[in-house]
């Protein structure tokens, strides 16, 4: 599931360096389920969420009902949020403030470090570990803030490539490309006969560019008392190179992936090959309009990027326990029972975390992609996923990217300045935050 990241207001720098955020019951667990609080009644849980609940899916409160029926002296109440992330974050910073925030809310990866600097956030670190097992470790690692753990993850957004195995037999390509000189010859070949296995979409660029460099090493770390960056590492350099010789040979579509050009792309068989977050799996289906049908595939990115086969992440959420949770340790305890009911959660349309049971593929989407069993390639690419990690205030980080990027379709610019604008952006945007940064 995708979720747009929005600029927040930080703390001191002193809270970026992990410092425990103790609630109104402390930071410290109280020893898990043990029958009930002091009065004999159940513990009570609140959970925050914003999964879509549609027709066809299994409902949050059915499956929270489950666990309430197992555990009587756990009792979860769940509330679905209707809005977007952003007003979702200014409810829960209010909420927070007032003493009256739920114990855990769902919020994006990218959002972690952001809604920690608004101090909102409870250290579980030691609860987290108990259960670290259970999800892939990339995920995971976009739990943590300077060493600290802050909750679950519970689905995730690795990127993959999904192509058109047909259409590439019929250009001569027998297989994906493993290497960055066989991803551009191809690209090339496909070209040359209005054929497209690779798009450049400015409008993603701070999510599918920061992931695909971040794959080969990460944008942003700690280091004593200041954030160190540097968007500009030897995998941006070669995201760069890549794209911008895919579009000086005009070998990749340039359509905005959220315009409807680039479904008509799909549609009339041009676009047969693309980078793309796994969420994007049944929106490929309905983008396609049918095109292809049967003939897709998806696949783990080849080395093209310096990545030695790393993915990077472009969206997927976690759960958070919130400042305040007067007892963490129940709270977790349910918290990974709900991120690992995988066939649940995938009924929500979602790619899990969790590496408890493997997640079976719809029926639909096995269909579209010739039986093939995607959510195993998703699987595998959560557990190809490098150690990158958001900055707070990453939205602004991201809105700079995709302005510059739109200037390397024009011509009016390079691949290469989005990731000098980056580091820019993301030293400004720390230090407005009044963040510490290493200069």
């Amino acid at each position: 599931m995708a979720f747009n990241k929005r600029f927040m207001a930080g703390l001191a720098a002193a809270a970026v360096l992990g410092v425990a955020l103790s609630g109104c019951g402390g930071d410290t667990a109280d020893g898990g389920s043990g029958g009930g609080d002091a009065s004999g009644e159940p513990i009570e849980i609140t959970y925050l969420h914003r999964l879509p609940d549609s027709d066809g899916m299994v409902q949050v409160n059915d499956i929270v009902a489950k666990w309430n029926k197992e555990h009587p002296d756990i009792h979860v109440t769940a509330t679905k949020f209707d809005g977007n992330a952003s007003d979702m974050i200014k409810k829960l910073e209010t909420d927070v403030k007032a003493d009256n925030a739920p114990d855990l809310a769902q919020v994006g990866l990218a959002e972690v470090p952001e809604v920690f600097t608004k101090g909102l956030l409870m250290d579980v670190t030691e609860e987290a570990a108990k259960y670290e097992d259970h999800f892939a470790a990339g995920p995971f690692s976009l739990m943590q803030v300077g060493g600290k753990t802050y909750g679950l993850p519970q689905d995730t957004g690795p990127l993959v490539y999904f192509y058109n195995e047909a259409e590439f037999q019929k250009l001569g390509i027998t297989e994906v490309p493993q290497t960055k000189d066989e991803l551009i010859a191809a690209a090339k070949t496909a070209a040359a006969q209005g054929k497209y296995i690779m798009s450049y979409q400015a409008d993603e660029a701070g999510n599918m560019l920061s992931g695909l460099a971040g794959a080969s090493e990460p944008w942003y770390k700690v280091e004593g008392d200041s954030w160190v960056v540097n968007t500009e590492t030897n995998g941006s350099a070669e995201v760069a190179d890549v794209f911008q010789q895919l579009l000086d040979a005009g070998a990749a579509t340039t359509n905005p992936r959220w315009d409807p050009s680039f479904d008509a792309s799909l549609q009339d068989g041009s676009l047969i090959g693309t980078v793309a977050a796994a969420w994007e799996a049944p929106l490929f289906i309905d983008s396609s309009g049918g095109t292809g049908a049967g003939d897709w595939r998806v696949a783990q990115l080849g080395d093209w990027f310096g990545n030695d086969g790393k993915t990077g992440p472009d969206g997927g959420s976690g759960v958070t326990v919130l400042k305040g949770c007067e007892h963490p340790a129940e709270a977790m305890e349910f918290l990974d029972w709900f991120n690992t009911q995988v066939a649940d959660l995938v009924s929500q349309g979602l790619v899990v975390a969790a590496t408890t049971e493997a997640a079976e593929t719809p029926d639909d989407w096995e269909e579209f992609f010739g039986g093939q069993d995607v959510m195993a390639e998703f699987a595998t690419a959560n557990e190809n996923m490098g150690d990158f990690t958001y900055m707070p205030g990453f939205s602004a980080v991201g809105a700079a990217m995709k302005e510059t990027a739109a200037k390397a379709v024009d011509g009016s610019g390079k691949v290469a300045d989005v990731f000098s604008v980056a580091q820019t952006t993301s030293v400004d945007t720390l230090k407005n935050l009044r963040l510490s940064v290493a200069e």
